[in-house]
C-alpha cells in the first residue's frame, strides 16, 4: 500500500520567483538521492499562490525510512530552511497523509486460496 503525503502552502508574493526556484531544487534533489516520487502541484483555480507538494512512497515504512534519511541530510537541510522560513506565509502550512485503498478481492478469490 503506497503512503502519499500532501502537503500545501502559500508562497510569499514578494519572494515568489525565489520560492518556486528553491522548490524546483528540492524536487530534484528528493527525486535523485531519496527513494519517492515527488511531484510540484500549480494551482489552475483557488487561491493564487497556493501550491503543493505531493511525494508518494512505498509504504509508512519506506516514508519514514526515507524522511530520517532526509533531515539528517545537510545539504537537504540547506534547501528545505530557507523554503519555508523565507518563501513560505507563516501558518500556511498544512499536511495530508493519504494511504492507497487496496482492492477489494471477491469472494471468489479467497475461497480459491
Amino acid at each position: 500500500m503506497s503512503v502519499i503525503i500532501y502537503q500545501t502552502f502559500v508562497i510569499k508574493q514578494e519572494k515568489f520567483k525565489e520560492g518556486i526556484d528553491n522548490l524546483r531544487e528540492i524536487k530534484k534533489f528528493r527525486v535523485e538521492n531519496y527513494n519517492h516520487s515527488v511531484e510540484i502541484l500549480t494551482p489552475i483555480s483557488g487561491a493564487d499562490h497556493t501550491y503543493a507538494l505531493l511525494a508518494t512512497y512505498e509504504g509508512l515504512a519506506e516514508m519514514e525510512l526515507q524522511n530520517k534519511k532526509m533531515f539528517e541530510d545537510d545539504e537537504y537541510l540547506e534547501l528545505i530552511g530557507p523554503f519555508f522560513l523565507e518563501h513560505v506565509a507563516e501558518g500556511s502550512l498544512h499536511t495530508q497523509i493519504y494511504r492507497t485503498l487496496s482492492d477489494k478481492k471477491k469472494a471468489a478469490d479467497k475461497e480459491n486460496k
